[in-house]
């Protein structure tokens, strides 16, 4: 429970993690070699200073209750105060009580406080003055006396100089990592770039770098894309050879037909026509989007383009929203295809077919609803499977087909590092297409 509780809070990216690594054991040893130094080093060397000056106090206080009056008790101790470099006085009759006086960051003072209250019952205040002086006052028969010696003899002179020195070259190192730690990472991002553009159809240049373990990511990233352009290469061509070679014996076909009796011929025709339908079909989805190089486009439009042509051949087919603005990098064929197969679908089995586009920093999506009888929830994954022909699902009645629609449309929009999304229309109340693409 306490991971699942840590993951929300911790960093996504890699750099941000790294940093993170970096950042905590450093900033946790410093914290406890500076609270380390400060209760044990600093408390008992200040401890031990303090406890020299109250023996020397005593000696002070001694010295001054022996006296008949003030004047006799300053004349005595004045020969033992030049040689500890003290200077003494009495208060006044009528002065105030005196009060402790430390600055907000004085942690010496409080421990000179407490060992001076537990071991000097004359004590009453001392006060730390900010030209490295410190008076206390004590307590004796002639009156409370101001005792005014150097700083230095009851605490470090500089107690702060290890943490700051601490400080400033943690700071100055982490500088260095960070700067050692983008300099390593920089080539990860370059293949991760690399590997997300080659996901959405684009082909970067991209060379291996940075460590070992980095450049043989990236020989085994380069070889893979270098094996998958190969294969399309390989798959186009064969298929070019294909389409060629079952052309022929079409178009053949279609000749001998044209000699025959027209109504004789007829149904053979519709056979020749559909099987000619159904090459073109698979052609197209084996073809994928491998056959144009990537562009920028004007979305809107390009899909007023798609609507208007479907609306010369008087298909009712609206594009009815259009939000948000900016070029996007598409294949045009490719892409093309897929929105036509979405609005032929559309007005294939509905009475029409309504064309929305939406534009946002990180993505377009094209939507594309009927008002057709649409396809069950638990069938949708099924769609968009090349060769599935769900026959309930749609009115198969008013046409024939392969079952590759939906799947060139699928294969197109992972082409461009998208998905394509089938769900209900709220308006029309058929099949909502949304074609999403990350920008």
């Amino acid at each position: 429970m306490i991971f699942q509780w840590l993951k929300r809070y911790v960093p996504r990216s890699l750099y941000a993690r790294a940093a993170l690594i970096l950042v905590v054991p450093v900033v946790a040893l410093q914290i406890v070699v500076s609270v380390v130094f400060i209760k044990r080093d600093l408390e008992d060397v200040t401890v031990q200073m303090t406890a020299t000056i109250l023996r020397e106090m005593r000696l002070v206080h001694q010295v001054l209750n022996t006296a008949p009056d003030r004047t006799a008790a300053l004349a005595q101790a004045s020969g033992i105060l030049h040689p500890l470099n003290m200077q003494l006085q009495f208060l006044s009759p009528g002065a105030a009580p005196p009060e402790d006086v430390f600055g907000l960051t004085e942690f010496s003072g409080r421990v000179v406080r407490e060992e001076m209250s537990k071991a000097f019952p004359a004590f009453l205040a001392i006060q730390f003055l900010p030209e490295h002086r410190v008076r206390v006052y004590f307590d004796t028969v002639h009156g409370p006396a101001e005792l005014v010696l150097d700083r230095r003899r009851l605490t470090a002179a500089a107690p702060h100089q290890l943490i700051v020195t601490m400080l400033l070259f943690g700071l100055v190192m982490m500088l260095i990592s960070f700067l050692y730690m983008r300099n390593q990472l920089r080539p990860i991002k370059r293949l991760a770039n690399a590997a997300e553009a080659f996901g959405r159809g684009r082909v970067v240049p991209y060379s291996p770098a940075g460590a070992l373990e980095v450049r043989a990511a990236g020989s085994a990233f380069l070889d893979m894309r270098a094996r998958i352009e190969r294969q399309i290469e390989q798959r186009t061509l064969m298929l070019s050879g294909v389409s060629h070679d079952l052309r022929t014996p079409l178009t053949r076909m279609k000749l001998e037909l044209a000699l025959l009796d027209p109504e004789d011929a007829a149904p053979m025709l519709r056979d020749v026509e559909e099987m000619q339908a159904l090459l073109d079909a698979f052609l197209d989805f084996t073809r994928g989007a491998a056959v144009s190089e990537p562009e920028k486009l004007d979305p809107e439009a390009f899909v007023a383009e798609i609507v208007a042509g479907w609306q010369r051949q008087e298909k009712p087919v609206v594009l009815a929203q259009v939000s948000g603005g900016g070029e996007v990098t598409l294949r045009r064929q490719p892409m093309r295809r897929a929105v036509e197969n979405l609005i032929s679908n559309a007005v294939r089995y509905g009475s029409q077919a309504k064309v929305s586009l939406t534009l946002t920093e990180r993505s377009m999506r094209i939507r594309v609803e009927d008002d057709g009888p649409g396809i069950p929830a638990e069938q949708r994954g099924d769609a968009v499977r090349p060769f599935t022909r769900l026959d309930p699902a749609r009115n198969q009645d008013r046409g024939s087909g392969v079952g590759l629609g939906l799947a060139i449309v699928a294969d197109t929009a992972r082409a461009h590092g998208g998905t394509l999304r089938l769900g209900e229309s709220a308006e029309l109340g058929g099949l909502q297409a949304d074609i999403v693409i990350a920008r």
